[in-house]
């Protein structure tokens, strides 16, 4: 028999023609609630659960608390994952694909519409969404404040650093201008028995995409001294360390700052910042 295609639902070969839903339905571990891929095991009851779910409930069935000691596999449910086309997990976020089942991890690996991870996650902050939700998290979870200018100037009182940890930021700053948003983060890496390293960049709220039609500058001088620089903001979807890593953000060293100030003034990085869309 061959497949058949009608609006809002979806046909298997072989079987009678199935809602999304509840296919949808079907396919759904009980635990994760992730789709269900081969190796699809059940119960001796005929309830169902994924592969990296099962030793997480130490083999007992999440439905009927049954032991399931013996591997056996759901092969109707198998040859169903394997034929359907289902809806993006994201889809909540605004992605309406309905993609091959063989190609729903990879399509959701690089799915624009994926949720986004905070700035400070590398901090230990837990949540993601997308970037109207992040915005008003860092505003109301971690003070940052919200400018509407792409120039502004920023102070960073030295004294206000937690030199009890390996990495101090400051409260970050949210810009919104061109449409968009751009986090300035700033930091500094405490070694041991050395003073610390200063670290500033600016994130694109954003896909990867999109943040290579910004460019931005970041300067800092005093005393008779400047530096500067320029680079593209970075997305959200980059890994924090690797931008450290790689150092492609404005880098401090030491006790620079202690030159970049008259002797009488409090310690500080004072930057300027500058974001311009190409």
């Amino acid at each position: 028999m061959e497949t058949r295609e009608i609006s809002h639902c979806v046909s298997t070969p072989g079987w009678a023609l199935f809602s999304l839903n509840n296919i949808e339905e079907m396919l759904q571990c009980p635990v994760c609630f992730d789709f269900m891929d081969s190796p699809i095991y059940q119960c001796r009851n005929g309830h169902t659960i994924c592969l990296s779910c099962k030793p997480r409930v130490k083999n007992i069935c999440p439905s009927c608390i049954q032991q399931m000691d013996d591997d056996i596999r759901c092969l109707l449910l198998e040859k169903m994952a394997k034929s359907v086309e289902i809806c993006c997990k994201y889809k909540e976020y605004g992605c309406h694909e309905i993609i091959p089942s063989c190609n729903k991890h990879k399509h959701e690996d690089s799915c624009d519409f994926r949720p986004y991870n905070c700035p400070r996650s590398t901090l230990g902050c837990c949540v993601n969404g997308d970037i109207s939700t992040l915005v008003s998290h860092l505003a109301n979870h971690h003070m940052a404040e919200i400018i509407t200018d792409s120039n502004f100037q920023r102070r960073f009182p030295i004294a206000h650093l937690r030199h009890d940890q390996t990495c101090s930021t400051w409260i970050p700053h949210v810009s919104h201008c061109f449409g968009q948003y751009f986090c300035l983060h700033a930091e500094a890496t405490f070694l041991k028995d050395v003073a610390p390293i200063y670290m500033a960049f600016v994130y694109f709220m954003g896909n990867d995409m999109d943040a290579c039609k910004y460019r931005y500058r970041l300067e800092i001088e005093g005393n008779g001294r400047k530096f500067i620089f320029e680079g593209i903001p970075q997305s959200l979807r980059e890994n924090q360390m690797r931008i450290k890593d790689r150092g492609d953000a404005l880098i401090v060293m030491r006790s620079l700052p202690h030159f970049l100030e008259e002797e009488t003034r409090t310690r500080r990085l004072e930057i300027t910042v500058q974001i311009w869309k190409i």
